[in-house]
């Protein structure tokens, strides 16, 4: 029986898109159901009832949410070349630098993009900032992750 694997997003999402590169990176084959945020499917309230938000990775019937919880179900579920690094500590700190981006430097930007004048201003320099510190320390681990998948 073939593997059944569902992928539902927003094409215009920084999440959404992790889980695209993560599945292709797999070449994993899906298929893709666009969301409307405004009116969100029945199907997506079924397979993600505690947020009711994109993405929302269905495998065989199995809905999983959360895209870096996706992202690691799909390294952990497809073998191939690892999408995060094997070594305990290098893998913490790609989930780090994971949770940095969702949690600091996406608000930033969205803010940027919607703000106005002096509040887009700073709400721009705020992202460069945000951006810079975790460009430094991401490339490093960054490296070790294409490091490990060479």
């Amino acid at each position: 029986m073939a593997e059944q694997v569902k992928l539902f997003g927003v094409w215009a999402s920084p999440f959404t898109r992790r889980i695209e590169i993560a599945l292709k990176l797999k070449g994993v084959e899906y298929e893709f159901v666009e969301e409307d945020l405004v009116n969100k499917s029945d199907l997506l309230v079924k397979y993600n009832p505690v947020h009711k938000k994109v993405p929302v990775l269905l495998h065989n019937g199995n809905p999983i949410c959360e895209s870096v919880v996706i992202m690691e179900y799909i390294d952990e579920t497809w073998k191939g070349a690892p999408i995060l690094p094997r070594d305990p500590y290098e893998r913490a700190m790609a989930r780090f630098w994971a949770k940095f981006i969702d949690d600091k430097c996406v608000p930033a930007i969205w803010k940027a993009c919607w703000s106005n004048d002096e509040e887009q201003e700073n709400a721009i320099e705020e992202a460069f900032v945000l951006f810079s510190l975790g460009t430094r320390r991401g490339t490093i681990t960054f490296q070790i992750m294409v490091t490990n998948i060479s």
